[in-house]
């Protein structure tokens, strides 16, 4: 499968600061977030390119919620 770049895909650092901020910290230095988010995006990214695996095997080309959720669910 094709491994997508993911310097073009940022997301915005401020939700990551938020999460950590929910989670008890204090103050979020802007490394932690940007490691935080990148562990998201590719934790994201493993989802959804299997959540594509499978939609294919089923033979359709739209990625459903069931897909996300039993990857989801398998990687628990």
């Amino acid at each position: 499968m094709r491994r997508y770049i993911y310097s073009v895909m940022t997301l915005p650092l401020y939700p990551f600061e938020r999460i950590a901020k929910k989670a008890g910290a204090r103050r979020v230095s802007r490394e932690a977030a940007e490691e935080l988010r990148d562990a998201v995006e590719e934790f994201g990214m493993d989802i959804a390119e299997k959540a594509v695996k499978i939609s294919k095997h089923a033979n359709r080309r739209t990625v459903m919620k069931g897909d996300v959720l039993f990857v989801a669910r398998k990687l628990e």
